[in-house]
C-alpha cells in the first residue's frame, strides 16, 4: 500500500445505493423452481411475472386474515 493516496478527484457517494433500492436474491427450492419453470415454458420473463403475481395474491390473502 502507498503511504498516501490522492483523493482530490474523488467523487463522494459514486457507488452508493440506498438500502431500499437493493434487490435481495430469493432462492427457491428445487421442486418449486421446476414447477414454476414448467408453467412458464422456461421463459425467465414470464417466470418473474408469475412469481410476483403469486406472491401478490398471497399477500392479499394474508392481509385479509390479519385484519
Amino acid at each position: 500500500m502507498k503511504d498516501e493516496y490522492d483523493f482530490s478527484n474523488a467523487e463522494q457517494g459514486k457507488f452508493y445505493v440506498p438500502l431500499e433500492d437493493i434487490q435481495m436474491p430469493v432462492y427457491l427450492d428445487k421442486d418449486v423452481m421446476q414447477f414454476l419453470n414448467k408453467q412458464c415454458d422456461f421463459n425467465a420473463e414470464k417466470l418473474s411475472v408469475l412469481i410476483n403475481d403469486l406472491l401478490r395474491k398471497d399477500i392479499e390473502i394474508a392481509q385479509r386474515v390479519i385484519i
